[in-house]
């Protein structure tokens, strides 16, 4: 469970320093810039720690589709980016294509 929640804590950090991107300007903006550098480099060492204990698959996908999806919406709400049903259904089969990577872990 540990795991998953250090895990679930490097999607988080990885998605708060990509939600920061906007407002760097070109890391021109020193505050949101080294906020965005925390983060990155908190969501990298998170998963350090998990790696040698669940396979690097389950992890890279996790973290990769987890941060996609939670990017994708947290884009449309704050950044009032669209998403048309054809990224939703896409969001949707990331989270399937998550979910059936670590059902099936080996």
């Amino acid at each position: 469970m540990f795991l998953y929640i250090t895990l679930f804590s490097a999607v988080g950090f990885e998605v708060a320093g990509t939600m920061l991107l906007p407002l760097t300007h070109n890391f021109s903006k020193p505050f949101p810039s080294a906020l965005l550098l925390l983060a990155y480099g908190l969501s990298f060492y998170l998963l350090s720690l998990v790696t040698g204990k669940l396979p690097l698959s389950v992890i890279y996908a996790t973290w990769a589709g987890l941060g996609v999806f939670s990017v994708a919406i947290l884009s449309s709400i704050f950044y009032k980016q669209a998403l048309n049903w054809q990224s939703v259904a896409g969001l949707f089969l990331i989270v399937v294509g998550v979910t059936i990577v670590n059902i099936y872990k080996t």
